[in-house]
């Protein structure tokens, strides 16, 4: 069973009167903890850079450990004194209490999916012998850790779908371990492999590839350095420590290296990547006895990727020479790119964002203005059918084995929680697997896409979600939230905290910025590197339509964005920051200068550049980095910065840092709130009493923070 798309690689308020006023209930006086400053210095280029707040990178520290508690404790005092917080958060329980279940994976004659039932913390695994079987609770993670930090995932399936690898992973950090569970019997198997980090696991034989990084050294776990990826297979009931190295490139240490497996187990491909943009395939025939591997794409300037063969022919989605993609087939007789003559499906103007190879068919998945759209062809290219969705909406899946004659996909919108259809591949025609049910109406709701321009005047669109009957007033509060970076499209997809701004007559905008991957590589690239203030540009364009045109008021703004998009709200909020009256950065970069010297930053540095690599890269990114950016004495939007004690990707020391800054240079009454959230990480794996949390938190600081007196509770 193939998993090859796991391995390559995240809200405006009805006014119950006709003024907006501040509530009158008082408030709790902000006092923040002190946050010393002291004399250290960076030097880039012989040039100094004050950085008072370095001593809050270490984590690990007594001091940084009292900070942080300091901080929760101005945080939470503030949170409640909102006398509509409990409120917030009786509402959202019960819209997340809904069961939301995985596309089902085949392996053999069962199925098997994940699911989580109404409140339950983590998703349970289930296995159906057979597609109208009774499901059995295959791995119950809920039932061995009751705190809701341990989340599992099956990754890959033995050849004779005796044995599934499953990942671990706790309090939500990157780092994860490999368990093996005997299917059958539901028995877990001795083997344990540890320090795994964005590899891959793939079965062979009795065995399976997998990548990982070095033991880190001790009080680095969380945020030291990753270098020094390598490849080893590991044979089914031996120590780790057995493991046979296939692959290390000790030369690269920060060259990522992992594997797949071709369906008929006869090539290993190997990826190495350089980061999140470009990167290089060698493979090997597996019937030959050394693990020497021969170059498909030596080059690290293109993203392309094998998604399957038909015995000695490749058949690979790439952007070279199509910054749209397209999919080719490479001979690997003669495997030079001279000899590249055949085009399966050619570039156009919609994105090919994905290519299947399932039941003798390619089944592709496009964008076309941000929407997905699937087309069904032959293995030669002939298109023989359009695959018939709901509406305006993203689709995922497709997964499969090339003997597959059926296969699942999930449709969802803004409006539309993931429903999930199986398609059956010779007709063509697709049913309702599963519905999912929420406790809302959407028809009571409806989207709309936008375009506007930018400050260079490029055109950019921009879905708006709303209830029916929203009146353009200048009135509304909107929340506006946006990534813009690595390739990433912002697709309609379906969040059951959004309900709770919609129900109180909110709109939800979410730009299509440069960076994204919503109209290829050109639109990336027009975002990343000396390109990025593009994305700053286009966010802050997107506020200034959305005014303009009275959909709200930048009293009624809110800008939201994690990660990637955390560090857009740091940097609009730093160069504009009268656009919005609330910032909601969560997870986010803020010290553009270090970055890279954290956990996995390096692989980043082909999307953002480094203050290491040229002075021209360091005086561009010195010129956004939010840290270096706050200007004292500015009238700052009320602002909550979120993270989490385990975030090994981009570690809580941005956030700290940024908000010690923002709290000194903050004026005004605005406040500055930092939100530590313990146990959990950047994102993936959060438990459910804590997403019900951090969501609830996140409307009563913004509803407050507008003037929201009151709440509207179906």
């Amino acid at each position: 069973m193939t998993f090859k798309h796991t391995i390559l690689a995240s809200f405006c308020i009805l006014l119950l009167s006709t003024q907006c006023k501040r509530p009158t209930e008082k408030q709790v006086a902000l006092h923040y903890p002190e946050s010393k400053k002291t004399a250290y210095k960076d030097s880039y280029f012989d040039r100094s850079i004050d950085d008072p707040y370095q001593w809050l990178e270490d984590d690990n520290s007594a001091e940084t450990k009292e900070w942080v508690i300091a901080q929760n404790e101005v945080t939470y005092s503030y949170l409640s004194q909102i006398p509509y917080r409990d409120k917030i958060k009786q509402r959202f329980t019960e819209l997340y209490d809904y069961a939301k279940i995985s596309k089902p994976l085949k392996a053999g004659d069962n199925y098997f999916f994940s699911k989580k039932e109404g409140l339950q913390n983590q998703y349970v695994i289930y296995m159906q012998r057979g597609i109208d079987a009774q499901p059995e609770v295959f791995i119950d993670p809920n039932v061995d850790n009751s705190k809701g930090t341990d989340a599992y995932v099956l990754s890959d399936f033995s050849d004779d779908n005796q044995y599934v690898t499953v990942t671990l992973t706790q309090s939500g950090s990157d780092w994860k371990t490999i368990k093996v569970m005997d299917v059958e019997q539901k028995k877990w198997m001795p083997d344990k492999i540890e320090w795994i980090k964005f590899g891959s696991v793939r079965w062979y034989k009795n065995g399976f590839f997998y990548s990982r990084f070095p033991t880190p050294e001790e009080g680095q776990k969380l945020s030291g350095t990753n270098a020094n990826m390598k490849v080893y297979y590991h044979q089914l009931g031996t120590n780790q420590s057995k493991d046979a190295l296939v692959y290390e490139d000790l030369d690269h240490p920060y060259i990522y290296n992992y594997v797949d497996v071709t369906d008929d187990n006869r090539f290993l491909i190997l990826y190495k990547s350089i980061g999140t943009d470009g990167r290089a395939i060698y493979y090997k025939d597996l019937t030959k006895a050394n693990w020497k591997f021969q170059p498909l794409f030596a080059e690290f300037d293109h993203n392309p990727t094998v998604i399957g063969n038909i015995k000695d022919q490749f058949y690979v989605l790439t952007d070279q020479d199509a910054p749209n993609y397209q999919l080719i087939a490479i001979d690997l007789k003669q495997p030079q790119k001279e000899h590249w003559t055949t085009t399966i499906l050619p570039e156009n103007q919609s994105i090919l964002k994905d290519v299947s190879l399932v039941g003798g068919k390619l089944l592709a998945t496009y964008l076309e203005n941000a929407i997905g759209k699937v087309k069904q062809f032959s293995i030669t290219g002939e298109l023989e059918k359009d695959i018939e969705l709901p509406g305006m909406g993203t689709v995922t899946g497709f997964n499969g084995n090339v003997d597959d004659n059926e296969v699942f996909y999930t449709y969802s919108s803004f409006t539309q929680p993931a429903n999930i259809y199986l398609l059956d591949i010779p007709s063509g025609q697709s049913k309702l697997f599963y519905k999912t049910q929420v406790q809302f109406n959407p028809d009571q709701y409806e989207s709309k896409q936008v375009h506007y321009k930018s400050l260079d005047s490029t055109e950019i669109s921009m879905f708006l979600v709303y209830k029916k009957g929203m009146q353009r007033n200048g009135a509304n509060p909107c929340y506006l939230y946006g990534y813009g970076g690595f390739n990433i499209a912002k697709t309609p997809s379906f969040d059951p905290s959004n309900i709770i701004l919609l129900e109180n007559g909110g709109i939800y905008a979410v730009p299509n910025i440069r960076g994204g991957g919503e109209y290829g590589q050109t639109w990336h690239k027009a975002g990343m590197l000396m390109n990025k203030q593009n994305v700053f540009d286009d966010f802050i364009a997107a506020g200034e339509y959305l005014i303009r045109e009275n959909y709200t008021s930048s009293d009624q703004l809110a800008i939201g964005g994690g990660s990637n998009g955390g560090l857009l709200v740091g940097a609009v909020m730093a160069q504009k920051p009268e656009l919005a009256k609330v910032a909601l950065p969560a997870v986010g970069l803020f010290d553009m200068l270090k970055y890279h010297k954290f956990t996995l930053g390096r692989s980043w540095v082909s999307e953002y550049g480094s203050s290491e690599q040229s002075e021209t890269m360091f005086d561009y990114l010195l010129g956004y980095s939010p840290y270096h950016n706050l200007k004292k004495g500015v009238e700052y939007p009320a602002t909550m910065i979120t993270t989490a004690d385990h975030d090994d990707r981009v570690v809580p020391a941005h956030s700290f840092k940024f908000g010690a800054r923002l709290q000194e240079y903050q004026k005004g009454n605005n406040p500055v709130l930092v939100r530590v959230t313990n146990s959990a990480g950047h994102g993936a794996g959060k438990p459910t009493s804590i997403i019900i949390e951090e969501q609830s938190d996140k409307w009563a600081f913004l509803f407050y923070n507008i003037g929201l007196k009151n709440v509207v509770y179906p």
